[in-house]
């Protein structure tokens, strides 16, 4: 049983260290801390890119981006292809974000080795489609290093 009460199988591990790169405490608007570790990484300015391109609606750089196989979880669905992502919901996230306005409250980026991993927190606020949107988004990716580049295998977004 996890501290939180949740059953956890088999033999699970996940650890980010927290140590593993520099941090900086950045004011936030309403005075509370912005955290930001490991941005120097290039594993964090594929993240960084990956968001941009998402925003400003440029696929070539998205698809670049993502490994072939990337998993990526959203809503309760799940892509497991970055042509399914694509397909499916690559343009309705891009449109979305283009009415957004999203303000990173914490991110954090680590390296071991040739894998990576990207946790962060948003706030999103809008309009989108007549409705008032005012949420936190968290964000888990993955990245692998493959020919010099570090490309996204797994995304989970959630609210």
């Amino acid at each position: 049983m996890g501290d939180d009460g949740h059953k956890i199988d088999g033999n699970f591990r996940f650890v980010v260290e927290p140590t593993a790169s520099a941090t900086a405490h950045v004011a936030a608007q309403d005075d509370k801390p912005v955290l930001l570790t490991g941005m120097e990484l290039d594993a964090a300015k594929a993240v960084l890119q990956f968001h941009k391109a998402l925003k400003d609606g440029d696929k070539a750089t998205v698809k670049r981006l993502l490994a072939d196989n990337v998993i990526i979880f959203e809503g309760g669905g799940v892509e497991r292809s970055e042509a399914e992502y694509e397909q499916h919901h690559m343009s309705a996230d891009m449109a979305y974000l283009k009415e957004m306005s999203v303000k990173t409250l914490e991110h954090h980026v680590t390296v071991s080795g040739s894998s990576a991993v990207s946790l962060s927190r948003s706030k999103v606020n809008g309009t989108y489609k007549g409705k008032i949107v005012d949420r936190e988004g968290m964000e888990t990716i993955t990245l692998q290093k493959q020919d010099d580049a570090w490309l996204i295998t797994h995304i989970h977004w959630s609210n």
